[in-house]
């Protein structure tokens, strides 16, 4: 991924005073005709970014590969990845080239309250409950789950009147029937979230910043620096912002790189540690079996890979 240069956003007293304001969010346009937001996107996109808003969001990828955060998770994304994100649980996803890629991103958007006038009319509904309370910390699916999900969320899209609400309600069935082996729940819950517009374009920038230099040095100072603020008050905004320090948010995206050259190459173990900025495979071994409960070698025999 080629580096984009950071906007400075004011002088650091100017930014501290950001810290610990109270959330904004981006407003979801609304169709009076229509129940819910369907709608994809380009990459790169004023919609692909890190935010937050009130209504759920069904997120599909339908192609590209890159690495994504829902709230405090990061991970690793390919074509098909279908995620249910909470309401404001701040979420981006950032493929690995800034090429323009059209039509990467299929978002099915609602509010609760939609829903529960639904529910008041169709009782049948309150099945899909505990799919909604799962949901505030973001779901990713697999399997047959995330197959016919996608299949339905793109329905949604070539379908109008009852048709259309067919495919939602089939969605949502989809995503509260899944058995608990083609889900996965991402982001810890009770963080409590600050994301404010400023926050945005810092954490934004700051992984960007991040994804360009894995492979080498990456700097609290160099991130601070490009916020035009100080160390001490970058790493209070970022923690506030981000769910996570810094260093937290370094060390995981570098898993999850190293978890997708584990799945998807054959390169040695000590090669891949150092692709991904560990000059020490001692430490990168302890630090990925801190994170994901098995070694790495562990991990590559889990996906088929030997």
């Amino acid at each position: 991924m080629s580096s984009t240069k950071t906007t400075a956003i004011g002088r650091p007293e100017e930014a501290e005073r950001f810290v610990g304001q109270p959330a904004t969010r981006e407003l979801v346009p609304t169709d009076p005709q229509l129940s819910a937001r369907w709608h994809n996107h380009d990459y790169p996109s004023v919609f692909a970014r890190w935010n937050y808003h009130p209504e759920y969001e069904v997120h599909l990828i339908r192609e590209s590969h890159g690495r994504y955060i829902v709230g405090d998770h990061v991970g690793t994304f390919g074509p098909g990845q279908l995620v249910l994100v909470g309401p404001n649980l701040p979420h981006d996803w950032i493929s690995d080239t800034r090429e323009h890629q059209p039509g990467r991103d299929v978002v099915f958007q609602f509010l609760a309250s939609w829903l529960d006038g639904c529910q008041r009319l169709l009782p049948e509904l309150a099945e899909v409950q505990p799919l909604l309370s799962r949901a505030e910390r973001g779901i990713q699916f697999q399997g047959t789950a995330a197959t016919k999900g996608a299949a339905e969320l793109e329905a949604i899209g070539k379908s109008r009147g009852s048709e259309r609400l067919q495919h939602i309600f089939a969605l949502l069935d989809t995503m509260a029937t899944a058995p608990a082996s083609e889900y996965e729940l991402l982001s810890n819950a009770d963080i409590p979230w600050n994301v404010d517009a400023q926050a945005e374009a810092v954490i934004g920038a700051t992984i960007t910043y991040i994804f360009a230099n894995l492979t080498d040095d990456v700097r609290l100072s160099v991130a601070a620096r490009n916020a035009n603020m100080s160390e001490a008050a970058f790493s209070k905004y970022f923690k506030r912002a981000s769910g996570q320090t810094f260093s937290d948010m370094v060390r995981r995206l570098r898993l999850a790189h190293a978890r997708r050259l584990l799945r998807q190459t054959s390169d040695s173990i000590a090669l891949i540690a150092q692709e991904v900025g560990y000059t020490n495979l001692s430490n990168f071994n302890r630090q990925f079996r801190a994170e994901h409960g098995t070694t790495p070698s562990g991990f590559r025999r889990s996906s088929g890979r030997d």
